[in-house]
């Protein structure tokens, strides 16, 4: 019987030991495994988890694939932001260079210039330059922020008229230099969803480089359309229109046509115009016939009865 009892002892011991040996080795293969995992995250390789197939270490498999996925992300965002940063730091450089080249030629020639008229002038000039800079500036601070989502505005039922007439007005000046004829077609005011300051400044950008690329003594035309679901918004002129492979072209980031390349412009206008309208619910197309101008029909949202 003692030994019977001896002989127990000694295999439960056996056992036991066993099971403890077992448990280490276990467990020093799942920090193993653990940390094979940490080092594919850390190096941004894929984890290998086919050998893993239940329990607490399969858990733990699967929250890391997250977590990289996760990581894997966020990297490749603030990648895509430091890309931006940079692309938009070189616009940067790219579109000021000539306003401010011209302003220090300016004040330049002011230092050396003695004739009052001519000092008059060349204030102007550098004015101009100024005004210039200061445009481009804001407009890729308003691009940049809406492009971030820091720039939040509500489109409301409002007036297209009063929004199509300030727009008008801002450009009016030019036009009138140019003898060109801003008319719009008769038609009832319409009360559409949109931000009338933000819409002003989409119709602004169309309007100018209508002015801009149109010939003297022609004309630029304001057709307002209703349809069921939005309101069409036509502006046409007879300038020298666009290429039909450039149509899908101009509303990016900083694109300007070759055939306006030596003109003065920065290829933001149309990219924030689009942008305005896409938080609106908006959009914009073109039409245009090389030589003989061009349509852009901005489409804005009924308001609901």
């Amino acid at each position: 019987m003692t030994d019977t009892i001896c002989v127990l002892l000694s295999v439960l011991t056996a056992a036991a030991v066993l099971t403890a040996v077992l448990q280490i080795y276990y467990r020093k293969q799942m920090y193993l495994k653990l940390g094979r995992m940490l080092d594919q995250v850390l190096e941004r390789r894929e984890i290998g988890i086919s050998d893993v197939r239940e329990g607490a270490l399969a858990a733990l498999a699967n929250k890391a694939v997250r977590i990289q996925e996760k990581l894997e992300y966020e990297l490749n965002q603030a990648q895509n932001e430091k890309e931006q940063v940079k692309s938009l730091i070189s616009n940067m450089s790219h579109q000021l260079k000539t306003p401010l080249g011209n302003v220090m030629m300016y004040r330049e020639l002011l230092e050396t210039q003695q004739d009052v008229c001519q000092q008059r002038l060349f204030l102007k000039k550098m004015k101009q330059q100024l005004d210039k800079t200061d445009w481009i500036l804001q407009s890729l601070f308003k691009m940049t922020r809406l492009e971030q989502g820091a720039i939040q505005f509500e489109a409301q039922a409002a007036s297209i008229k009063n929004t199509l007439l300030d727009a008008v007005n801002s450009v009016y000046e030019r036009a009138e230099k140019k003898k060109i004829q801003i008319s719009a077609v008769p038609f009832e005011d319409i009360r559409l969803l949109h931000n009338p300051k933000w819409t002003a400044e989409v119709f602004c950008n169309i309007l100018e480089n209508a002015v801009k690329y149109s010939k003297e003594n022609s004309r630029i035309q304001i057709q307002v359309i209703p349809m069921e679901l939005y309101t069409e918004i036509q502006i046409s002129d007879e300038g020298i229109g666009i290429h039909k492979e450039e149509l899908t072209q101009i509303f990016k980031r900083f694109y300007r046509s070759r055939e306006v390349e030596n003109m003065e412009g920065s290829g933001i206008g149309l990219y924030l115009a689009r942008l305005i309208l896409e938080k609106e619910k908006g959009y914009m197309t073109v039409t245009s016939e090389y030589g003989k101008g061009s349509s852009f029909h901005v489409f804005l949202q009924n308001c609901q009865n």
